[in-house]
């Protein structure tokens, strides 16, 4: 018999931490059912490059799940980007990641950033995701880290 929903209500607001953290905790008991993977198997990842002043060149942050890196978040300030700050950081996760025991790797660029540096990072595009603002597109890449 259905749940009574006598009562209930929506509510819309801003970001929820609480409401997260519950939908996170849902959807880890079906993801981790139907994958065969459980909390053990997945992680945070970061890594940062600093100055010789302390200050931050870039950074990357990323997870693991089940044998994938998923990375979120990679930045390198404009003043680094012809250094190669990009390249290093995506490749010490890389090895992290084969570390954790991971043997493929995720990531998503928009067009206006940095497709391009993925391709050439040995990513091969697998998708796109249309309807970004300004006309962009969200381009969508895989690599495969154990070859």
């Amino acid at each position: 018999m259905p749940h009574g929903h006598d009562g209930a209500e929506l509510r819309v607001g801003h970001s929820d931490t609480e409401l997260s953290a519950r939908l996170s905790d849902g959807l880890d008991e079906i993801n981790f059912a139907a994958t065969g993977t459980t909390a053990a198997d997945q992680g945070s990842l970061s890594v940062k490059a600093v100055d010789a002043a302390g200050e931050l060149i870039g950074g990357l942050t990323a997870w693991t799940w089940g044998g994938l890196l998923g990375i979120e978040m990679l930045w390198v300030r404009e003043d680094s980007r012809k250094d190669g700050w990009g390249a290093k950081l995506l490749r010490a996760a890389e090895e992290e990641a084969r570390r954790r025991g991971c043997d493929r790797a995720s990531v998503s660029s928009f067009t206006f950033q940095a497709p391009e540096f993925y391709r050439r990072q040995g990513y091969t595009e697998t998708g796109r995701t249309h309807g970004i603002p300004g006309g962009a597109e969200d381009v969508h890449f895989f690599k495969r880290l154990d070859g």
